[in-house]
């Protein structure tokens, strides 16, 4: 079994379904003790702002905001860095925990021995 798990989610609202798989995923990771790095790119990068999370709606599914908690309570969320600047987002706006950080991180996360990545 990996010992980290590295979790890229590029939908948001737009694929509800597969944006609320990879928050699933990663809380019952985190739940499970498995460390967690969780990075939001494209729409879900929205779901680093605050209250943003409480938007969304999936019927049958966990709500986000609960999901967005226990990720941040045990693992690492982190925005991509220039999926952050094209919507204007900066440090100064995200959620508390949230990081923001580029692709030279995520591949560095992702290659790390015994870790194992997942794309949504």
């Amino acid at each position: 079994m990996a010992k980290k798990l590295v979790i890229k989610v590029t939908a948001g609202a737009d694929a509800p379904e597969r944006c609320s798989q990879a928050f699933t995923v990663a809380a019952v990771a985190v739940a499970s003790g498995v460390e967690v790095s969780m990075w939001l790119t494209g729409e879900s990068s929205w779901f680093a702002l605050p209250g943003r999370a409480a938007e969304f709606e999936l019927p049958h599914a966990a709500p986000l905001p609960d999901l967005v908690d226990s990720i941040l309570a045990g693992g690492t969320l982190t925005l991509c860095t220039q999926c952050a600047a094209r919507r204007d987002i900066t440090e100064k706006d995200v959620i508390e925990g949230v990081r923001i950080a580029g692709a030279q991180v995520f591949v560095q996360e992702a290659l790390a021995e015994g870790t194992q990545a997942l794309v949504y």
